[in-house]
């Protein structure tokens, strides 16, 4: 019988995070939206799911939780990697059996530019964001033709070919 436990999310992280066992891994909070149909309104609404991480530098080359914490703050959107896990202790309070699902992270993608301060929603440090361009209006108002992007520093007189592509085969 085959088994298969992997988790893919895009989300924001709900709480900032925070070091397990001296920095060998770290925990955070994260959330993601699930859409449901609300009969009285006949429209359809975001529903949060909250969902507990953690990560853990593991093998000679593994820094994954040492970023997470050095890198990730409250809010910030990303795409994570990872699988599900039960963790089970015993409550101290009744000496009940307790359970919780969580996702251990084993990657994680940024979906937005670090940025300063608490928002991080700027640009990386250093880097200054292009503005964009408003095209130029002729007389009628309407956007003035604009040339055709250059990508790189090709012409079709600089292609060996001379620009023709009858060499292409299809």
């Amino acid at each position: 019988m085959a088994n298969l436990n992997k988790v893919m999310l895009i989300g924001r992280l709900t709480r900032d995070p925070e070091t397990v066992l001296e920095g060998k891994g770290a925990k955070f909070g994260f959330a993601v939206n699930n859409r449901k149909h609300n009969q009285a309104s006949g429209q359809w609404e975001d529903v949060p799911v909250f969902l507990d991480c953690e990560t853990w530098n593991r093998g000679e080359q593994g820094t994954l939780a040492t970023r997470v914490l050095q890198t990730l703050r409250k809010g910030q959107q990303i795409f994570l990697e990872g699988h599900l896990w039960m963790d089970t202790w015993t409550d101290k309070t009744d000496g009940k059996q307790r359970n919780k699902l969580k996702i251990v992270v084993d990657n994680f993608q940024y979906l937005e530019p670090k940025g300063e301060g608490a928002g991080n929603n700027g640009p990386p440090a250093g880097v200054t964001p292009r503005q964009p361009q408003q095209p130029q209006r002729t007389g009628g108002g309407r956007p003035a033709p604009q040339p055709a992007p250059q990508y790189g520093n090709y012409n079709e007189d600089s292609m060996p070919d001379g620009g023709q592509d009858d060499n292409i085969p299809f």
